[in-house]
């Protein structure tokens, strides 16, 4: 009892230190970004080609899934709807694109369309869809949510190719803040890439500073609702870079809100699994999201966790 003791109080200690290295500092005085600078990024710019008719105009779910997608990402979307993104009670899915790079007279587009005839759950709008237009993506997935569907509680950012164990996460939420919170792997020691040849590369003119505020990892994050239009009125005072999960991190830093790492206690579990995993069920069973999963892959892994019919039962964590 004594050693258990220990245990919890050294978990307490190292909590209360990761979430003192994840605070923030909020800037005295924000500015209001040129006008020409702010149209890039702001959804007004843009209108909306597919949008599914009210998804939360009757009720509004618990939870709504955000996903990003490229056009021409069928299989990623067939693979979401069939595993972590199905139709279930307190959950709705919704896609977001933008055009593909051949245009809006292109087959891709017309595919997209038939398919957002036949699922109503792609939204689209009219800004090229791209690696450099993620931040307009990201900012367009928070306008439409705190227009559309401010009633639900909580929403998450996730990406296509993530494996999600949504009842695990359902599970966590209810006992979750219900504002200002935001929660994921929380990255505190991010510092800018220099060099041009980098994916990542973001230079001094854009992004003077020698690091980055605590940010939550683009793969996946979830947050309360009232976050979504406070990021977007941040994003009126902070300079667009294309790094979209270092944009929210930014627009967190000026709204004065930290990012919450999401650990499971007395382990101190990342539940935000970034690198890719071999699939275990119990391991599986007990974290939220694992990284880097094709279609595929995400098909054949969610079967077995995600049947209800499975009697299997995993061992208790010592």
């Amino acid at each position: 009892m004594r050693q258990w003791k220990k245990l919890l109080l050294a978990s307490v200690l190292l909590l209360s230190a990761l979430l003192l290295l994840g605070s923030v500092r909020q800037p005295a005085e924000p500015h209001l970004l040129p006008a020409e600078e702010y149209r890039l990024i702001s959804p007004l710019t843009y209108r909306y080609l597919l949008s599914p008719p009210g998804p939360c105009r009757d009720s509004s779910p618990f939870l709504v899934l955000l996903v990003p997608v490229a056009p021409q990402q069928a299989a990623a979307r067939r693979a979401v709807r069939g595993t972590w993104g199905a139709p279930r009670v307190g959950t709705l899915t919704l896609f977001f694109s933008g055009i593909p790079a051949e245009g809006l007279q292109s087959p891709q587009q017309r595919a997209l369309e038939e398919e957002s005839a036949q699922h109503a759950d792609i939204i689209q709008m009219d800004f090229m869809d791209s690696y450099q237009n993620l931040t307009i993506k990201t900012l367009m997935m928070m306008g439409w949510l705190g227009a559309h569907c401010p009633g639900a509680p909580y929403a998450m950012k996730v990406d296509s190719d993530i494996f999600l164990n949504i009842f695990h996460l359902l599970r966590r939420l209810r006992t979750a803040p219900r504002a200002g919170f935001i929660t994921g792997s929380v990255i505190s020691d991010g510092r800018p890439r220099r060099d041009p040849s980098s994916k990542w590369f973001l230079s001094e003119r854009l992004f003077p500073e020698e690091r980055f505020p605590p940010y939550v990892s683009g793969a996946a994050y979830v947050f309360s609702s009232d976050m979504a239009p406070r990021i977007s009125w941040a994003s009126r005072f902070v300079r667009p870079i294309p790094l979209e999960d270092v944009y929210v991190g930014l627009c967190l830093r000026l709204l004065g809100v930290r990012p919450v790492y999401s650990l499971s206690l007395p382990l101190f579990r990342n539940l935000f699994q970034l690198q890719k995993l071999q699939y275990d069920r119990c391991s599986f069973s007990r974290i939220i999201i694992v990284n880097g999963f094709q279609p595929a892959e995400l098909l054949s892994s969610s079967s077995a966790l995600l049947s209800s019919s499975s009697g299997w039962r995993c061992p208790a964590v010592n």
